[in-house]
């Protein structure tokens, strides 16, 4: 295999964009990226975009509004959809289309108009990224699904707590405050965590993360391109999972059995071990999410990832810093941006370009993008 980088990377502001459409909030990040790589759009050889919904985006062909709007036609271009790994699915096409000697410079998009339907409906929309036959249609909806993860996780490892829920809304929230294109920039208390109005039992309200709008784009090229560029930053592992649709199928509800098989395969690719990894971030669309995602990724073993938030190992300067970008907890979750967002995170961590939430020395970093409740998982390593 050859070696793949990024070489450009731009992240929209995420939030409630009021009176901006899908393809305008595309073509900031889009702008932005291609600023970043120093290049001129004629240069892009093929495109991809991560767009999880077709209902979301009032629109049953979103991709190519967006590839119409960027003036990118007839470039080869094609959406990936794969629920809230869209994004990340869109980033190992991007890998593979290089791999396949197909294009040797890859624009992949990652966008979603979340809030262009009510709150209502957005849950109702998400409801039915679960099983649409033994489940949406008796209620259950995204919350109700890690309710259940949380619920089993308390019960399993005694030694869990509600408040240690609350620990990873607040060091989210803290760190959402230091990162400008972050949705929520708003300092939250455990207390307040604490004591947050129940959404789905264990989990409160800010224990999940938001309906928000958003874009991200990175630009990928070859080895024999990205010499070109000053900060190539290498992708040198991608591992891919899947697991039940249904979740009573599953082996176990607390872990993501998908996740510990991508996790695996992108670090044989890579060469590493999880000890190895210097900042990562992983999919904390609720906070029982990102405990999990501590130990399905290896970074603790099983039942203590507790202990990480509670010593603050998570934080920019403990062992193994995580979302210190704020999260979707904090920065927000417009779904089908929020892979493209991870890697350009990541990108700009390798490269030092971080402020006052920049891990020092980070060398290796990994993204972890989880799709629905666990059908789909991305997980790749980066390498400055």
């Amino acid at each position: 295999m050859h070696r793949v980088a990024i070489v450009g990377v731009g992240i929209g502001k995420f939030g409630i964009r009021k009176g901006v459409s899908l393809r305008e909030l595309a073509f900031e990040a889009f702008r932005e990226a291609v600023e970043d790589a120093g290049i001129g759009k004629d240069e892009i050889q093929a495109v991809i975009t991560g767009c999880a919904s077709d209902e979301f985006a009032l629109a049953n062909q979103p991709g190519a509004a967006v590839q119409e709007y960027l003036g990118l036609n007839p470039k080869p271009h094609f959406r990936v959809e794969a629920a809230c790994a869209s994004g990340s699915m869109a980033v190992r096409s991007g890998w593979m289309t290089i791999q396949s000697a197909l294009a040797d410079l890859v624009l992949v998009n990652g966008v979603e108009k979340m809030t262009e339907v009510s709150t209502a409906k957005a849950t109702d929309i998400m409801g039915r990224f679960g099983d649409s036959t033994w489940e949406y249609p008796f209620g259950l909806s995204f919350p109700g699904y890690y309710a259940m993860l949380a619920a089993n996780y308390l019960s399993t490892y005694q030694d869990a707590q509600r408040s240690d829920l609350a620990k990873v809304a607040v060091k989210n929230h803290y760190y959402g405050t230091l990162n400008p294109k972050a949705h929520m920039q708003k300092l939250v208390t455990e207390e307040q965590a604490l004591k947050g109005f129940v959404v789905a039992y264990p989990l409160r309200l800010h224990d999940c993360s938001l309906i928000s709008d958003g874009a991200a784009s990175i630009i990928m090229a070859s080895e024999k391109v990205a010499k070109r560029f000053d900060k190539p930053v290498w992708m040198t592992g991608v591992g891919a999972g899947s697991d039940y649709h249904y979740l009573g199928r599953r082996k176990s509800l607390t872990s993501l059995e998908s996740a510990t098989v991508a996790a695996e395969q992108a670090y044989r690719m890579a060469g590493i071990r999880p000890r190895d990894v210097d900042v990562a971030v992983v999919h904390d669309c609720f906070t029982i999410a990102e405990l999990i995602a501590y130990e399905d990724l290896g970074f603790c073993r099983r039942g203590e990832a507790p202990m990480l938030i509670r010593d603050k190992e998570t934080y920019v300067d403990g062992r193994i810093p995580v979302n210190v970008d704020g999260g979707l907890k904090a920065k927000g979750h417009p779904v089908g941006a929020t892979g493209v967002a991870m890697t350009g995170e990541i990108v700009k961590q390798l490269r030092g370009e971080c402020g006052d939430r920049q891990v020092k020395g980070a060398k290796i970093g990994l993204s972890h993008n989880v799709g629905g409740s666990g059908q789909f998982v991305a997980v790749h390593v980066y390498e400055a």
